[in-house]
């Protein structure tokens, strides 16, 4: 699959594997380069992990790639093609404002998607300019790499930088680039539209790319097909209940925004929840709530049955045993999503053995949270340092007997108070990318210039669970306006 090309100086290792797949699945491309890139936010730690040269990159050189102004050595620049289910309406898509300039092979082997997005017109754009406004940009860097900090799979954010141009949305805003990293970018969405405008051959191309990608396991099963499928919903159902347990809401689930790899991708109009309510939905678009909170889980299972339907002319050469193993694989997508949610909870709870009430327990907790409108992270926080105090629900009778009835499952737990202690810190983050902090981190840049705030905030974010005082002060939520809401940003 190596193909290699070194650029020794920078560190920049490209082999660039999609681009032999079949070209309906891309359209090669020229970066679109902008008059005065600047770079506002650089990822140091990521750019070691990837094995780069993080002194070349910081400098001029590294900011005209990550502007589109400059390809480096070995890089393919293209715009991938593929489809999907925009709430719940199929349509063609394709990177409008991306462009792919290469895959990355890092100093362990392994390969990573190095995408600009933000890098202007595509043969996709639909009409659009292609760019984005700083302000979209800055929210996926500061919470992609929150996310990774809080040990939820997803796309990482190397690079920032602002191109020296206004562009026209509601007002005229700053234009930025991001620089994203990724596993890939093969979508559900990517094989739906080769389902939809390619052959059964071309299915099986990509197919077989996805496996030799990310599950080279599956080609020891006896269908290396259904075993792929059965691999995505493994990893969707696990990152599902992560975004659950954490009380993130991605606010898009459209089926382009779904990864075969599992990792989170789309920061658009995503939020984390403060006061718990399963019905919260953040995004400006979303009118009825088709992506709320509550919705997660069963809109993961519907966007599975899409990549199971493009996936039937290659599981069985008969279409009716092809549908009945999509419908099999599909039908345990509930169960593992609940088993690892359970299982999360538990030890959010401190709770390590398995006793049959603790569902029970889990969702008392989470009725009472709801009815007490009960802030989601600091309810845990305050369960995990025992401080019950500046929260109505802690008040209740409802709440003491709930206490009473928690205390009473520890007992029968093997592992002591202190074990304890550190499986809740572990599990329940002390700080978050509030949507108060983010805000204000975003407006600090775009109306004053000012990246401070962003930056501060980024190194606050980057270890959720070490409990520092100075995560502490972002426990706080600070009144404003209401209800929040979000916007894609494109």
């Amino acid at each position: 699959m190596k193909n290699q090309s070194n650029d020794l100086e920078t560190g920049w290792r490209f082999d660039n594997s999609y681009a032999r797949l079949p070209e309906k699945f891309f359209t090669f491309m020229e970066p679109n380069p902008v008059p005065e890139p600047k770079e506002i936010l650089f990822n140091d730690a990521l750019a070691h992990e990837l094995g780069l040269n993080t002194e070349k990159l910081k400098g001029s050189g590294g900011t005209a790639i990550f502007a589109g102004n400059e390809v480096p050595r070995g890089a393919k620049p293209l715009a991938q093609a593929y489809a999907g289910h925009q709430f719940g309406n199929f349509t063609m898509l394709g990177d409008g404002r991306a462009m792919l300039i290469g895959e990355h092979l890092t100093p362990k082997d392994e390969r990573v998607d190095i995408q600009l997005k933000g890098s202007g017109r595509t043969p996709y754009s639909r009409g659009g300019d292609g760019r984005a406004a700083l302000g979209p940009m800055l929210r996926e860097y500061i919470i992609s790499e929150a996310m990774h900090a809080l040990r939820i799979p997803t796309t990482r954010s190397l690079a920032v930088v602002t191109t020296g141009e206004d562009i026209m949305r509601e007002t005229v805003l700053p234009a930025a680039i991001l620089t994203r990293v990724a596993k890939s970018h093969l979508r559900v969405g990517t094989f739906e539209f080769a389902a939809n405008w390619g052959t059964d051959e071309d299915i099986q191309k990509l197919a077989d790319y996805a496996i030799e990608r990310h599950y080279p396991e599956a080609n020891d099963a006896s269908n290396c097909y259904l075993a792929l499928l059965e691999k995505v919903i493994e990893q969707q159902a696990l990152l599902i209940a992560h975004w659950q347990l954490v009380g993130f809401i991605h606010g898009v689930m459209n089926t382009d925004n779904m990864t075969i790899s599992g990792e989170t991708i789309d920061y658009g109009p995503c939020a984390f929840m403060d006061t718990y309510d399963p019905a919260t939905v953040f995004s400006s678009i979303d009118r009825r709530g088709r992506y709320a909170y509550q919705n997660q889980p069963p809109i993961g299972g519907w966007n599975l049955a899409r990549f199971a339907e493009s996936l039937i002319p290659i599981l069985h050469d008969d279409e009716a045993k092809a549908i009945l193993l999509a419908q099999e694989a599909i039908s345990k997508y509930r169960q593992l999503y609940e088993d690892n949610w359970l299982s999360g909870m538990r030890k959010k709870l401190g709770l390590l053995n398995e006793e049959s009430n603790d569902e029970a327990l889990i969702e008392q907790l989470l009725e009472l949270m709801e009815k007490y409108k009960a802030d989601y992270t600091n309810t845990f926080l305050a369960l995990t340092f025992n401080k019950l105090c500046n929260a109505e629900i802690f008040e209740t009778d409802e709440f003491k007997r709930w206490y009473d009835a928690w205390q009473e499952r520890i007992t029968l737990e093997t592992q002591s108070e202190e074990e304890r202690l550190q499986l809740m810190k572990q599990h329940n983050p002390a700080i978050i990318p509030r949507n108060y902090y983010v805000e204000k981190a975003i407006e600090a840049a775009v109306e004053r210039d000012d990246f401070s705030v962003v930056k501060q905030f980024i190194d606050a974010l980057a270890n959720p669970y070490a409990h520092t005082p100075v995560q502490n002060a972002f426990a706080t939520v600070p009144d404003f306006e209401e209800p929040y809401r979000t916007f894609c940003g494109t």
